[in-house]
């Protein structure tokens, strides 16, 4: 489908990429992998034709469409979101007039006329190429998308001006989904997303109908979708049969096995070259060393591999000794003009707590830890700290406060305590300032560096009170994992804004959600649990409002009464309601259910005949062979791990609705 030959790509006098080549089939899922500054988003764009090349070339063939979605910089004003959206379809649209007007002029020519055949057959044409797209449905569809993407239908005829930048992104993923083109490129498309969002946008991915490639930290994203990895390292790439997590345990071994194997050449070159050393003067065996001479030019020398990125560990500050209760609000009321955020709003939070706030862009959350820190003041009610409650809050704001003519080491030393100074530039360095990074000025720095300076100023600085607010947006990996168990390891209390699934989920014992209009909700659990209790909460609400008066006749029934005042009308309306439900609900499910349970069936006659090929004489005496077939048990084991996970959660499913139906 889309094909990379010999590509170059330098920045600057640095050379990211040399004779890059590689294949995009269709229909494939592939993660690129690397840590910050790696030239992935370079590449993405250099695929997209953004940037140029510096020598190679990207083939895509005609008729193939290639849509990008940038991290950020998009902003589109004076037109409406609706009209905004539907320019996803200006080519179907075009065409559509083009009929509607060719159709008309149809109209007027005589049907025996050799004009009226000529115009007859290029109308058909035109259908033709309409048919992928058809008309008819775009509303609907536009629609659907715009909902997904956290849209309400109030906010179709707004100006697209209006919307901030995290949704003037949204904007731009709703037009590529519509549009739909073969290869799609994303770089990092769930940055500005909620969890609800986010959920629905990996649904939409897993079923969408072309090729993507896709650049992103988030974890679960990565093993959920992708299914080929290429990983770019020190300027080279390596291509990986599987999702980021079997990248990540692939990579290590491979490093294993061309370490053996380097030591192992390097072993036999030291005893050639002996045998060279001993008795080149040696007349008797001038023969023997030219051969060992000859033997050592053809070996094809395996390079050293390269050490692996050191993930420092980081501990944060001993925190200070505070009182049970860290902070508390009491009939809390906040507003901004006619928007009302809070409303006689109660929470406490005890130390030792891990709590994640979660909630759609514009439900309050970032108002929330403004309050809950007391950088703001609520409208009504009272906020309060516990004793001796030493708080520490990451914004994004905070990163436009910090002295530009500092470098970057000076602006986290100065707020370090004594116990953390010796260890800044080691936890800069975990957050990608490695060598002389850390002497630029912070007034050099991008958006994303400034932020990561805010944030390592923030763990530096003792407290006992943490607030993070969406602390991983600009950070890689390995970075996240540093934060990760720094917090796992954190005995204060914590506060977390963020939809990173996989980085709260080890992190968080409590889950806070924040909805427009509605009161916030606690939940026992970390973000997994909320997603299950959320997901539980909407199939009731669905099967409630489907069911109606069915539910209330079926549990009549059971109880062995029937309603007296129902008449023969009413009671085969109601039947016809239950059998709606059965189709509308029950069955898709059940349908689902047969079909993977056939999915099921074939990974495990796949995997029982890779493992027989395991045995097989030619593949166990072929190293790259054996490899190769190791590899395919490995990936089918995964998959078919993916489809009874999905099975034993789907069979649940049906249970649950069957017993709403009895």
């Amino acid at each position: 489908m889309l094909s990379v030959h010999n590509l170059r790509v330098e920045y600057g006098a640095r050379v990211l990429f040399s004779d890059l080549t590689f294949s995009i089939m269709p229909k494939e899922r592939i993660a690129f992998a690397g840590h910050n500054g790696a030239g992935k988003s370079t590449l993405m764009k250099s695929i997209a034709g953004i940037i140029e090349t510096s020598g190679g070339k990207v083939v895509v063939p005609k008729g193939t469409r290639v849509g990008y979605l940038p991290q950020e910089g998009i902003h589109v004003k004076g037109i409406s979101l609706w009209d905004e959206t539907m320019r996803a379809f200006g080519e179907s649209i075009a065409l559509q007039e083009k009929i509607d007007r060719l159709s008309a002029e149809l109209e007027t020519l005589d049907p025996r006329s050799s004009p009226y055949g000529d115009l007859l057959e290029e109308i058909g044409e035109l259908e033709l190429q309409l048919d992928d797209t058809d008309p008819a449905r775009m509303k609907p569809k536009v629609e659907s998308v715009l909902q997904g993407l956290g849209f309400n239908k109030d906010d179709f005829e707004r100006d697209c001006g209006h919307f901030s930048g995290g949704w003037q992104m949204r904007i731009a993923m709703a037009k590529l989904f519509l549009q739909e083109p073969e290869v799609l490129l994303l770089d990092e498309p769930t940055n500005h997303l909620d969890i609800g969002t986010q959920r629905w946008v990996e649904q939409y991915l897993v079923n969408y109908p072309g090729a993507i490639l896709l650049i992103s930290h988030d974890r679960a994203l990565l093993d959920t979708l992708c299914t080929r990895t290429l990983a770019f390292h020190h300027g080279r790439c390596e291509e990986y049969a599987g999702n980021y997590s079997y990248y990540e345990t692939e990579s290590v071994l491979r490093r294993e096995i061309q370490l053996k194997q380097y030591t192992a050449q390097q072993r036999e070159i030291a005893d050639i070259q002996r045998f060279i050393d001993r008795f080149r003067a040696s007349a008797n065996k001038a023969t023997l060393v030219q051969s060992r001479i000859k033997m050592l030019e053809k070996i094809e020398r395996i390079p050293a591999p390269e050490a692996a990125d050191a993930v420092m560990s980081f501990k944060f500050p001993p925190p200070p000794n505070s009182g049970n209760l860290v902070a508390k609000l009491e009939k809390v009321g906040k507003s901004y003009g006619d928007l009302t955020v809070f409303k006689n709003f109660d929470f406490e939070i005890n130390r030792g707590e891990r709590m994640a706030i979660v909630g759609p862009n514009g439900a309050g959350k970032s108002t929330f830890c403004r309050i809950i820190t007391g950088q703001e003041a609520p409208d009504q009610g009272e906020h309060s700290f516990g004793l001796k409650v030493a708080t520490s809050f990451f914004s994004q704001n905070h990163a436009d406060e910090l002295d530009p003519t500092k470098t970057v080491l000076e602006t986290v030393e100065e707020v370090a305590s004594r116990d953390s100074a010796p260890h800044c530039r080691n936890l800069l360095g975990c957050f990608l300032f490695r060598g002389d990074d850390v002497f630029k000025k912070v007034g050099v720095l991008s958006g994303g560096e400034r932020s990561r300076v805010a944030l390592v100023r923030m763990l530096v600085a003792p407290a006992n009170f943490l607030i993070l607010d969406e602390p991983t947006n600009h950070l890689d990996m390995q970075s996240q994992e540093v934060l990760r168990r720094a917090l796992a390891d954190y005995a204060g209390t914590v506060l977390i804004v963020s939809h990173n699934r996989d980085f709260l989920d080890p992190v968080v014992h409590k889950t806070l959600e924040f909805r427009p209009g509605e009161d916030p909700r606690l939940f026992e659990g970390n973000i997994t649990y909320y997603l299950e209790k959320t997901a539980d909460d909407k199939m009731g609400n669905t099967l409630s409002s489907r069911a109606g008066a069915a539910a209330a006749a079926a549990a009549a029934a059971s109880a062995g009464t029937k309603p007296a005042t129902l008449s023969r009308k009413d009671q085969k309306r109601i039947e016809a309601e239950q059998r709606k439900l059965r189709t509308q609900v029950l069955k898709p499910l059940e349908d689902d259910l047969a079909e993977l349970e056939k999915t099921i069936a074939n990974f495990e006659a796949a995997q029982a005949k890779a493992s027989d090929d395991l045995s097989k004489p030619d593949v166990v005496a072929s190293p790259a062979k054996f490899r190769l077939v190791t590899n395919t048990v490995e990936q089918i084991t995964q998959k078919l791990e993916t489809a009874i996970t999905r099975w034993e959660s789907l069979t649940e499913e049906i249970e649950q609705v069957k017993a709403k139906l009895l």
